[in-house]
């Protein structure tokens, strides 16, 4: 049916050379391919047909001429079983229900050339039938290859990239075949002939082929497909995309065969409608969910691209940015996108068990009642954990679902389509209501179920939330009672104190040194009451004093004399033979020591003093309480001297012991314990020496 130009005698021989010797590579990959078939069957029979046949297409070929008749008829079988090796690898992945239609329908396109090849032989006499019948056999190559092409490149595309490589060199193969040939024959449709060198060239590119196939045969491999949604919609729109090539390619011949003004000026006004079609229609978000519809229904099992719809949820949940809505709209959100809703709105139970408004997603003008669902319907919604398709209780007729439980308000509006129960362990923590997507259509099954999963999904994840926001708020009650146990505690320390005083003074009160000491006593109980009301914004906000060098001598010998003083004789001693300055802040270092020596005087007796010294160890600054009282047992150092509200003290807070390592903390150093049953204890506190940065620096210097 095609005639060549007149070409040089040397591009002629050089084709059917090229002929020949991929017909003797095809014939001696198909002598090997059964011979390893024998030993060992597998699925490379629709491969050995396939090379066998493109080795009788190129012996024809070279023997009679491209444009042969027998030439045309052995090319169809030749694609014939390009498209069942095509098939079988799609079968390998049990993906051939999908695209068996879309083979079937090339196969009997390809059969096409069969009728018009004798029409062709009948009426090769008529000049103007004959070129009809080529331009006729060309389109409809040009479909099969571009059809071919898409389905090659969705194979590909489609496989899982761990397993690409066994079906690269196959998928390749195939594109060049019908690659070159879609260039070929977009050359025979334009000219109705076709040059020698693209002849020539045809048969390079089928030895190629077959050099690709042999390598494929011999790497071996195994395939599974699993093609995506994004996959399979693109493929249908590079199908439309070729389908219109050739609406228009054939429209404009057709307007042409009409001749002159008038085949130009219906030329022209069908280009401008095809483009206004296109610029209407393809942005229209309507139409690709039409599409999208189209495809889930009839070439999937499942409606749903299961990956990317969790992959979609997750960006939707898990977005941060400053422009990102609140979660409770974001909830929304991401069940409304599975469905294609364009809108919604989130209902929370409140403190008396019913359900209110919580958050809107673009669904600004739903009026929803101050309580939205009442106790009753909530736990409805509870029991069953059923996604409600609202339509089934607006039929008319007797079939309609019982909506007792239902307010009016959800029932009347029809924009209203589905609800969305949130369970987490069997409760209720919301309820999302969805409206009518822009495609309308049935809520089915699988609607149902994925709805189902991601709302425990997202039930959960408010739940989270939720749990996280009671957390932050006994955390801060939590701050707050600790506040305020560390000032009891501090209080009752200097009540005890003062109510010890008051008890001395009646029996001291004649002696001038003890009035002193009172005096002393008295002005250093004021001055903590004071800080203690300064220390108060400090708790809970993590700021400690500002550190200064401090005379730990002087400490010690104060907290010594105050407590003597008290006590109203010499109980406890202060000791400290070197200069020991360190870094603290006084009045915390006071309280903790006070603390620590009042701790001591309750666990001794009369017969035993308390010793306070310091030494300077280091860089470190020691400060020592020693007693020699009941001791503590290793156990309970360990697991409950340090725990709040734990203690052993009729009336006492247990804090004291955690108030102090928390204090010595915050000023950079350590306390530590060590304590034996009826032996005693000893509490040291170290802090780094003021003068400790100066000793480094000489120590660098030198």
């Amino acid at each position: 049916m095609t005639a060549q130009m007149n070409p040089p005698s040397s591009w002629t021989a050089f084709a059917r050379s090229l002929d020949l010797v991929t017909a003797f590579g095809a014939l001696l990959l198909v002598v090997w391919l059964i011979d390893r078939y024998r030993r060992k069957p597998h699925n490379s029979r629709s491969e050995i047909a396939a090379l066998a046949l493109t080795a009788a297409w190129c012996l024809i070929a070279a023997a009679r001429g491209a444009g042969d008749a027998l030439t045309l008829l052995a090319e169809v079988a030749r694609n014939l079983a390009w498209l069942l090796m095509l098939h079988r690898l799609f079968v390998r992945d049990y993906a051939e229900a999908a695209v068996r239609p879309v083979l079937v329908a090339l196969a009997l396109v390809e059969l096409v050339q069969v009728p018009l090849s004798g029409l062709s032989l009948a009426l090769v006499s008529i000049p103007a039938a004959a070129a009809v019948i080529t331009k006729v056999s060309a389109l409809c190559h040009l479909l099969t290859t571009i059809v071919a092409l898409v389905l090659v490149h969705n194979l590909y595309v489609g496989a899982v990239a761990a397993r690409r490589g066994a079906v690269r060199w196959r998928c390749l193969a195939l594109a060049v075949i019908w690659g070159y040939d879609l260039n070929y024959y977009t050359v025979v449709w334009l000219v109705q002939a076709v040059p020698a060198e693209l002849v020539a060239l045809r048969a390079l590119a089928q030895g190629l082929a077959v050099a690709m196939i042999g390598v494929a045969a011999r790497s071996g491999g195994s395939l599974r497909l699993s093609p995506s949604r994004a996959v399979a919609f693109q493929s249908l729109m590079l199908l439309l995309i070729g389908a219109y090539l050739i609406v228009m390619v054939g429209a404009a011949q057709s307007v042409a065969w009409l001749g002159g003004d008038i085949g130009g000026l219906v030329q022209l006004g069908f280009a401008a409608v095809t483009t206004v079609v296109i610029i209407v229609s393809v942005p229209s978000a309507r139409l690709r969910r039409w599409l999208n519809a189209i495809l889930a229904r009839h070439l999937f099992q499942h409606r749903y691209d299961y990956r990317a719809e969790w992959l979609r949820f997750a960006r939707t949940i898990g977005r941060a940015d400053a422009a990102a809505e609140p979660l409770h709209a974001r909830v929304v959100q991401a069940l409304a996108d599975i469905t294609d809703s364009a809108r919604g709105v989130l209902l929370v139970p409140d403190d008396h068990g019913a359900l209110v408004l919580s958050a809107r997603w673009q669904w600004p003008t739903l009026a929803v009642p101050a309580r939205a669902l009442d106790a009753a319907a909530m736990a409805a919604l509870e029991q069953a954990g059923a996604v409600v398709d609202l339509d089934a209780f607006r039929t008319p007729d007797d079939q309609a679902a019982d909506a007792s439980w239902l307010p009016p308000w959800l029932i009347d509006d029809p924009a209203i389509w589905v609800l969305v129960p949130l369970r987490h362990f069997e409760r209720l923590v919301g309820l999302v209501v969805l409206g009518r997507p822009a495609q309308p259509r049935e809520l089915d099954w699988e609607d149902t179920d994925l709805l189902r999963v991601v709302g425990q999904q997202v039930a959960s994840v408010l739940a989270e939330h939720a749990s996280h926001a009671a957390l932050m708020e006994a955390g801060r009650f939590d701050e707050f009672n600790r506040r305020i146990a560390f000032v009891m505690h501090d209080i009752k320390n200097l009540a005890s104190q003062l109510a010890l005083l008051a008890r001395n003074a009646e029996r001291h009160a004649d002696n001038p040194a003890f009035r002193s000491d009172m005096l002393i006593t008295l002005r250093n109980a004021a001055d903590k009451l004071n800080a203690l009301i300064a220390r108060l914004s400090r708790y809970g906000a993590g700021a400690v004093a500002d550190s200064a060098p401090v005379d730990a001598a002087h400490v010690i010998a104060t907290i010594a004399r105050r407590s003597n003083a008290t006590l109203g004789r010499e109980h406890v001693t202060a000791r400290c033979d070197t200069r020991c300055e360190v870094m603290a802040a006084r009045d915390m270092l006071d309280q903790v020591l006070t603390h620590l020596v009042q701790n001591a005087l309750d666990a001794t007796t009369d017969q035993h003093a308390v010793v306070l010294q310091c030494r300077a160890e280091g860089s470190d600054g020691v400060i020592e309480v020693i007693d020699h009282g009941t001791g503590m047992s290793a156990d309970f150092v360990r697991n409950r001297l340090f725990t709040p509200f734990v203690s052993t003290k009729p009336g006492g807070f247990g804090i004291g012991a955690f108030e102090a390592r928390e204090l010595i903390v915050a000023m950079g150093g350590q306390l530590h314990v060590e304590s034996t049953e009826g032996q005693g204890s000893r509490f040291t506190i170290r802090l780094p020496l003021a003068h400790a940065p100066q000793l480094d620096h000489k120590a660098a210097l030198t």
